[in-house]
């Protein structure tokens, strides 16, 4: 059986897991508060998945969803940044 990405099944591409490579050495809290925050109810139970699970399962989120994961941790990056500037400012 394969996968929208040409592979079989339970193999990432190449990008892929360099990603979820990225994402498992990120911190998660970001992503997961990005997916809870902005994403659509789907999304955002991930993110509360995301934000309780172990690495093995983190790892099984991220390559399910790697564009959407990786889509989120670029939102948390900004979230990050955010809050860390408005701590400056306070």
């Amino acid at each position: 059986m394969t996968t929208p990405h040409g592979t079989a099944a339970g193999e990432v591409p190449a990008d892929a897991e360099r990603r979820v490579q990225v994402l498992m050495r990120s911190v998660t809290y970001w992503t997961a508060r990005a997916m809870q925050e902005q994403g659509s109810r789907f999304y955002r139970a991930i993110g509360q998945a995301l934000d309780a699970a172990d690495a093995g399962n983190r790892r099984v989120i991220y390559a399910a969803w790697p564009d959407e994961c990786w889509d989120f941790y670029l939102r948390g990056l900004i979230l990050q940044a955010q809050e860390d500037g408005g701590a400056d400012a306070g």
